[in-house]
């Protein structure tokens, strides 16, 4: 898999690193949300508090490092170069930032006609993503299972947003929606096929590679991706034909996949020649755990009725995915991604005549751990909070907010250390009479 890799078409620098460093701000926006309203932003799924403080992690987090992530691998992975991928890059940010924001603001009623404001904002930036994206990949052979999964998330991407159109159009009154339903589905396809088929894209070439496991078996990759792309497509066609009891059906088969992934993911870990798990690998075995007691409280939840009926093991459920989860694996990826990134775009910029820094010296393995241990007691703290707002829910902000903090603090330490070696590697060129590079 790694001889696929192509860095040379990498991308400039701050294409992807625009992403990366701006989306700790909306964790950090959640847990001062979370540290001011206290328990009642967290008294069921549907509390506003509740919506916006999923959407902010979900898309100001999740969404901007996994475009951020897309820009760089789609020419690195799948051989596929964005047209003029600085430019992209600045419109997609300045109107995901934008749209984040105004969403988060209607859900908590402080902006009027938000909802199709944001709509209109989200939607701009993430189709012209998909636009350009798709034109990178217009004739690129799906020559392995990584580029023929990540052009299946990309078509599950443009489902989630037009359901979300959709639905900030039923919340602004301009028409009419089973809400429920529509959220629901709106759910499964930005988790599952969305969410979890772009990490098991991504997965099939960086956990080999950097945590030194087997590759995923070959079944498994070419299947899985499909598998859950159809699920939700099958889930979509039973809610839409009002067939509850397929559509259930439906929904325990993704949970279901979902479980599959994460038992393989660990399955694979277990058998890593690191002689110690480093930063990056205990934070993918935290959200593999995580992922795997989510499945576990949903199989739970629709066996025993009294279970299900309570408004708190929605929230539990969220918390364990997003935080758990998704966060978790995210920050795990920024800490061997970064580096690199770094690292690379230096020894480039360098052309073999300035040697670029180790990549640990970009990233010490010390403040990675200290994040590490804030943002697993944030993960802890808030699922407490699910069970029990009133004690934890402000506890469980500022411990959001410090995990926040000290990863942006950790982004922009990389980005001190680029910027240092940059303009010293411009003189030492210069003093050698040869042209730079940027």
């Amino acid at each position: 898999m790694q001889a696929l890799l192509s860095f040379e078409q990498a991308p400039p620098f701050a294409a992807p690193f625009r992403f990366f460093v701006t989306a700790p701000l909306f964790p950090l926006l959640a847990g001062m949300l979370l540290l001011a309203g206290g328990a009642e932003m967290l008294v069921s799924r549907w509390a506003p508090g509740a919506l916006a403080l999923t959407h902010l992690v979900a898309l100001g987090f999740m969404l901007q490092v996994m475009i951020g992530a897309m820009i760089q691998i789609l020419p690195v992975v799948a051989g596929a170069n964005l047209r003029q991928p600085l430019f992209v890059a600045r419109v997609v940010h300045v109107l995901l930032l934008a749209g984040v924001l105004a969403l988060a603001g209607a859900f908590l009623g402080l902006l009027p006609g938000g909802f199709s404001l944001a709509a209109l904002l989200l939607g701009g930036g993430i189709g012209f993503f998909l636009l350009m994206a798709a034109l990178s990949l217009r004739g690129v052979p799906a020559t392995s299972p990584t580029v023929g999964s990540l052009k299946l998330a990309l078509l599950a991407l443009l489902g989630v947003v037009s359901l979300g159109i959709a639905l900030a159009g039923g919340l602004d009154g301009r028409w009419s929606l089973p809400l429920v339903e529509m959220t629901n589905l709106h759910a499964g396809w930005g988790l599952g096929a969305w969410g979890l088929g772009l990490l098991s894209a991504v997965a099939y070439v960086v956990v080999p590679m950097f945590q030194l496991t087997p590759a995923y078996p070959q079944w498994f990759s070419r299947l899985y991706v499909v598998g859950l792309v159809t699920t939700v497509l099958a889930m979509t066609a039973a809610m839409l034909l009002a067939a509850a009891d397929l559509a259930a059906l439906l929904q325990a088969l993704l949970v279901w996949l979902a479980a599959a992934f994460c038992a393989m993911t660990l399955w694979l870990q277990a058998r890593s020649k690191r002689a110690r798990p480093d930063t990056t690998q205990r934070l993918w075995r935290g959200a593999m755990a995580s992922g795997l007691a989510a499945c576990a409280l949903w199989e739970i939840a629709a066996l025993v009725p009294a279970l299900g009926e309570r408004e708190e093991w929605p929230l539990l459920f969220g918390v364990l995915v997003l935080a758990g989860g998704f966060m978790s694996v995210i920050v795990g990826m920024l800490y061997k991604i970064v580096p690199f990134l770094v690292w690379l775009h230096l020894q480039n910029r360098g052309q073999g005549k300035v040697v670029a820094p180790n990549m640990k010296a970009v990233l010490a393995e010390a403040p990675m751990q200290r994040q590490m241990r804030v943002h697993f007691a944030a993960c802890a703290l808030l699922a407490g909070a699910a069970l029990w707002p009133a004690g934890l829910a402000r506890i469980a902000g500022l411990a959001l907010a410090a995990a926040a903090v000290l990863l942006s603090a950790n982004l922009f330490t990389a980005l001190g250390v680029y910027r240092r070696h940059a303009a010293l590697v411009d003189a030492r060129l210069a003093e050698l009479g040869i042209e730079g590079r940027r």
